[in-house]
């Protein structure tokens, strides 16, 4: 368990908090392509790191986000016309571009040159395969963009949704990867579960053992469970910094995919998943995925976007799931009793939503009670909080920023033999990295 001071430390994300300042550091997926579908499209009302900001695409197409605020009177951006290559204040005409500087001032005397003193707040940003990516930090030069594979290729699937938590129970809800066998997967049984297959191994044994270890980017873990009488099977877990989680769904080695957890504010977050389409020579054979009997939403296609209502402008107004807290995430009980669905709720994504959202918007961690299976959180929470104070105390850059190779990684579940290392025996499947992937 946190102390209280540890908990704050870990969650609050705003400006000036230890853990926003090292946010900060990083690119960070901020708005998705088709929010901004035109050039000149609407402007969107985007929370993150617990700022309100403006999202809009120039006349060229470029994407910005920039301040809410007009620094003229203070009015809302949002309500700007997006026209002629920058963003205009409706109240008195002040124009900026996606760099916020001040490009037309109608209000003021043609010979005044009052507009080349005012500039609005500007975050540069970069889109790369359906994500607009903001860095909010204080560099001049931004770092370079995460080598995240599955957002470098041309093949990709974006989905997001928004949960209405803490960025870092999202997070730990990915590391906890022991839950699988309960929460996705309880309603299995041995006798219909094919022998010898992944699936297998889990429902034979529930319980893991993990074996942790710091890496250059986070923590990675194995979770093993025993195979067959010389050999041992692994789900293999990576926490990557800031907020990312790469998870064993699928055969190791054979897919691109990552989540993030992108606080929007301390009690709000904005959970992406983006998976790659690999290329053809790249991806695990028919015959290995029935092999594995994988869980489905680890083939090939990722992940599709649950169900949302359309979005709406407010600030919490994006990705807002269907299935929610008000109507019990759309708990059917008889699905339940039946054995069915093991929680009885539908979507694996959701399930994993109502045990995290249920935990209230942060989660009080002084009191909850953690075991052996819970190593990889325990490392992560540890590595995080860590790093946020190097920031803080000493200036020390936080793990990954400028090193944009080492997110080059990939996860999932693999069989070796009983006597191998997990790790070593496994660096050719992790870094599979296509060379497809164009930075």
């Amino acid at each position: 368990m946190l102390s209280p001071e540890q908990n704050e430390l870990l969650c609050r994300v705003g400006p000036g908090t230890p853990m926003g300042n090292l946010m900060r550091q990083y690119w960070i997926p901020a708005v998705r392509s088709d929010e901004l579908p035109l050039p000149d499209s609407d402007p969107v009302r985007v929370r993150l790191l617990g700022e309100n900001l403006i999202a809009f695409r120039d006349t060229s197409g470029r994407p910005a986000l920039v301040a809410n605020n007009c620094p003229h009177r203070g009015a809302s951006l949002f309500f700007g016309r997006n026209e002629q290559g920058g963003l205009r204040c409706v109240y008195h005409g002040w124009k900026f571009d996606a760099e916020g500087t001040c490009v037309d001032m109608p209000n003021e005397p043609a010979e005044s040159d009052f507009k080349s003193k005012v500039t609005l707040a500007a975050y540069p940003c970069y889109e790369r395969n359906g994500i607009i990516w903001a860095y909010l930090g204080p560099r001049s030069t931004p770092p370079p963009l995460p080598d995240l594979e599955a957002n470098m290729l041309s093949g990709h699937t974006v989905s997001t949704i928004q949960r209405e938590c803490n960025w870092m129970q999202g997070l730990e809800g990915e590391l906890d990867t022991v839950h699988f066998a309960f929460l996705h997967f309880g309603h299995a049984r041995l006798d219909n579960t094919p022998p010898g297959t992944h699936n297998y191994y889990q429902v034979k044994q529930q319980s893991a053992r993990f074996t942790v270890l710091d890496t250059d980017v986070g923590v990675s873990a194995g979770a093993s469970r025993p195979a067959e009488e010389d050999t041992t099977y692994w789900r293999i877990t990576h926490m990557l910094f800031p907020f990312y989680a790469m998870v064993p769904t699928g055969v190791l080695g054979y897919q691109a995919r990552f989540f993030a957890y992108v606080p929007m504010d301390d009690e709000h977050t904005l959970n992406w998943e983006v998976y790659g389409d690999l290329p053809t020579d790249e991806k695990a054979s028919d015959e290995l995925l029935i092999e594995a009997n994988v869980n489905p939403a680890g083939r090939r296609g990722g992940t599709p976007q649950d169900e949302c209502y359309p979005n709406t402008t407010d600030w919490y107004g994006r990705f807002r799931l269907k299935p929610n807290a008000s109507n019990d995430y759309q708990i059917d009980r008889e699905a339940q009793r039946s054995n069915k669905i093991y929680t009885g709720i539908a979507s694996v994504r959701v399930q994993d939503v109502a045990v995290t959202d249920s935990m209230g918007p942060i989660l009080d961690r002084t009191v909850e009670h953690l075991g052996t299976t819970d190593a990889l959180i325990i490392r992560a929470r540890r590595r995080l909080m860590a790093a946020a104070r190097a920031l803080a105390d000493q200036g020390i850059t936080p793990p990954g920023v400028d090193q944009p190779e080492v997110y080059r990684q990939r996860s999932g579940g693999v069989v070796l033999p009983r006597e191998v290392d997990w790790w070593h025996s496994t660096e050719a499947l992790r870094q599979r990295f296509s060379p497809t992937a164009a930075r």
